[in-house]
């Protein structure tokens, strides 16, 4: 059965870019920043995965999330790493894996490498993703494939390329049915300290952005 998705967050191109993404690999997906709209628009009984952006205010994310699981007892949520669509739709397609949670992957932070521990031969893409620009609402990012190849069974070690920044980056790893997201550097505090709280008394520090709420008829 096609997984059916939905993506709450701010940055209309963020999250209109993630749901093509997601569509394009077979997904049911949509996108919203309506946060107020999301329990009268969208059946939520229904959703598999729910995703919630970085900017969506504490207080809503707790209350969505309190909601949705009122009425769905299967759904699962992700919290996206970044303003980047391409590492948001690894994390779907990572919370939508039948793969075993186990030692298959790892990141090594101390020394910038993932770790792979393969029980047999599989095929293992990863890339890496970093935020160029991070000026609301429309953030922007890039990406660099490190490596895509057969690989055989047991364990392997890749670093990451210096090119890599070690802030607001990110990187991904697909081997085999397993599909993982790990932080490289976090995001830096001029943006973690845009997120609103969620007090009407308290003026956003965010520009207006265009309303998107989007409805796949499939």
């Amino acid at each position: 059965m096609t997984e059916r998705i939905l993506i709450i967050g701010r940055s209309p191109s963020v999250i209109l870019d993630t749901t093509e993404i997601l569509r394009g690999r077979g997904f049911h997906a949509d996108a919203t920043n309506q946060f107020d709209e999301v329990l009268t628009e969208y059946d939520t009984a229904n959703l598999d995965i729910v995703v919630f952006g970085g900017m969506v205010p504490p207080a809503t994310k707790q209350h969505l999330r309190d909601e949705i699981s009122k009425v769905n007892d299967r759904v699962t949520f992700v919290q996206g790493l970044a303003g980047i669509a391409g590492l948001i739709a690894v994390q779907v397609e990572g919370a939508a894996s039948s793969a075993d949670d186990d030692d298959t992957v790892a990141y090594d932070a101390t020394r910038r490498s993932v770790r792979l521990a393969l029980r047999e031969p599989a095929r293992v893409l990863v890339e890496a993703w970093w935020g160029t620009s991070f000026a609301p609402p429309e953030p922007t990012s890039t990406s660099m494939r490190v490596i895509d190849a057969q690989f055989d069974a047991g364990e392997h070690v890749i670093p990451l390329p210096i090119e890599v920044p070690s802030v607001a980056s990110f990187v991904t790893v697909s081997a085999g049915p397993a599909v993982r997201a790990f932080t490289v550097g976090g995001m830096p505090q001029a943006v973690t300290r845009l997120v609103p709280a969620g007090d009407p008394a308290q003026p956003s520090a965010l520009p207006l952005v265009r309303a998107v709420a989007t409805h796949n008829p499939g």
